[in-house]
This record gives C-alpha cells, structure tokens and sequence, in this order.
C-alpha cells in the first residue's frame, strides 16, 4: 500500500520542482557522434544525482536498470511516468536478466541507463554492469555527472542524496564514450571498469565544484567539454 503513495508523491516533487531548474551541458556531442554512428549509448552516473537527470532526460525511453526490493517497485513507477523504462535487476538480484533485456533493447535504438552505485552501495564504487553490457553490444558508455548551485544533500542516506532547491542552476558534464572491444578478456574489462571509475569521478569532481569556481576556471573547462 505504501508504494503507489511513495511514488505519488516524489513524482509530484519532481514535476514541480523540475520545470525551475536551468541546465548547462557540456560534452553532448560526444552523444550526438555516438547515435550518428548507428549506435545507442549505455549510461552511468552516481546515483546521488537522479532527481536532476530524470527530469533533464524525461520522455526519451532510457531503460534503466531497476531495483526488485522494496525501493524499487517505487522507483519504477515514478522513472517509468517520467517517460523511462525499466530493467529488473541488480548487482544482488536478477543482474544478469536485467542486462539481457538491455542488450535486447539497444538492438532496438534504445538507450539503457545505469545508477552506477545503486541501489545500495557503496557510494561512488562503480559496478561492472555497463562495461559487461558495452561488450556485449558494442555499444559504448558514457558517463556523466551534475552539480547545482543550490541544493541539499541528505548526508544521512548511503547516496548522499541531491536534492536541487527550486529555480536551481544545474551544470551537466558528458565525457567522451568508452567502446569495449567484443573479444576483451579478463584483463581487458577490468582495465575498461577502471577508465570508467575514473571518468566518473573526474566529472564528478568538476561539476560538484562547478559554482566556486571562477569564471576563468569555467571557461576553460568549458573548452575542454566543448572543444
């Protein structure tokens, strides 16, 4: 019973607060290179920043590897009248189903969507799952990360959990798309697993830092998104 009154109400938080919140993107292109190349892209990013990304790419059909425990039959309504789709799965249960409806649907020009460290933790530990699902279709991943000038963080919850405060500005950082070879072995994955990690902190680490930098500093990570 408690389910549809979650998910009710944190869809109601989203649909009000998303339509104040102004984004900057840097590193797009990287994307728009990947699909006019024929393929569909795997996304990764920290689970901390999903109430702003959900809203930023709301209606596009993402598959998003979801949860079965009790968060996630949540979870999936609100993503899921968001305009995404879900994966059942995770790194405890039912990971490899999940990835195998992935798979299928990347064959069919979807995109698929992971929260790197979800559902549980530990937080900023990249899973395997997308370097798995890269090698597999061929596709590449592609990590992001969003910072906002005004927000709350729930320190209290294993994510640190971002909330962005009405009219918000939002920064979202793209880096380049990471391709797995379909022969990697071992060795291979794991080497694919650590550029992913690492790139998820290095975006990590600029957009939460976005707003105290000065104007020089952005600008020249602009020029490093935005070539």
């Amino acid at each position: 019973m408690q389910i549809p009154i979650i998910a009710a109400a944190v869809y109601t938080v989203i649909r009000l607060l998303g339509p104040t919140l102004r984004y900057e993107v840097l590193g797009w292109h990287h994307a728009e290179r990947v699909y006019s190349s024929k393929k569909q892209i795997i996304w990764a990013f920290w689970h901390r920043v999903i109430i702003p990304i959900v809203w930023w790419r709301r209606n596009h059909g993402v598959v998003i590897m979801n949860t079965t425990a009790f968060d996630g039959q949540w979870t999936r309504k609100v993503i899921e009248w968001l305009g995404f789709g879900t994966a059942q799965g995770s790194s405890s249960r039912g990971g490899l189903r999940g990835l195998a409806v992935m798979a299928k649907r990347l064959t069919e020009d979807v995109d698929c969507g992971f929260t790197i460290d979800g559902p549980r933790g530990p937080r900023y530990v990249a899973k395997p799952g997308p370097v798995i699902l890269a090698r597999k279709t061929g596709c590449p991943v592609m990590v992001f990360h969003i910072g906002v000038d005004r927000g709350i963080t729930f320190e209290k919850t294993w994510d640190h959990f971002l909330l962005p405060k009405p009219f918000a500005r939002a920064v979202i950082l793209f880096a380049p798309p990471i391709y797995v070879p379909p022969d990697a072995n071992q060795e291979a994955l794991e080497a694919k697993h650590a550029e992913m990690q690492r790139e998820l902190e290095r975006v990590r680490d600029i957009a939460e830092s976005w707003f105290t930098l000065t104007d020089s500093q952005r600008n020249s990570h602009r020029t490093e998104f935005n070539p």
